[in-house]
């Protein structure tokens, strides 16, 4: 049986959710970072969403964005088989870097978008992890 279709509403706002295949470690360098980064705008542009918020833990990716015309699950299909190409390239690795499919919720954008940014810019610190939060350059 295959996978039922994903709704999508043009301007709706959403957090999505993809993590490391048995909660393995996605990114193991700032330049991992980066290079997700610069996917992640490469794909905002390409299918025009708007994106809120992110963060970038050690095995799992938090984004807020709103999706225009195109689906978001076209965008994050490329930014994820992009991104895990490179990652097992790199690590000379073989199989999924990313569990399954990625996580959504449809979010109230006019009641809690200002609480959908804090809790996702929390996570890193409710996660006691001394790493985060840090900036990165985008190149």
């Amino acid at each position: 049986m295959g996978r039922r279709p994903r709704g999508h509403f043009p301007g709706a706002l959403y957090h999505v959710i993809a993590r490391g295949n048995q909660r393995q470690a996605i990114f193991r360098s700032d330049p991992d970072r980066r290079r997700y980064l610069n996917l992640l705008n490469q794909y905002r542009t390409r299918y025009g969403f708007f994106l809120y918020a992110y963060v970038l833990m050690s095995n799992h990716v938090h984004l807020l964005l709103e999706v225009g015309e195109t689906p978001r699950a076209k965008a994050m299909q490329g930014l994820q088989q992009s991104y895990g190409l490179y990652f097992n390239h790199k690590y000379q690795l073989v199989g999924h870097l990313f569990q399954g499919r990625y996580k959504d919720t449809l979010c109230d954008r006019d009641a809690y978008l200002l609480e959908w940014v804090r809790y996702l810019h929390l996570n890193p610190v409710r996660s006691k992890d001394r790493r985060y939060p840090r900036q990165l350059r985008v190149e």
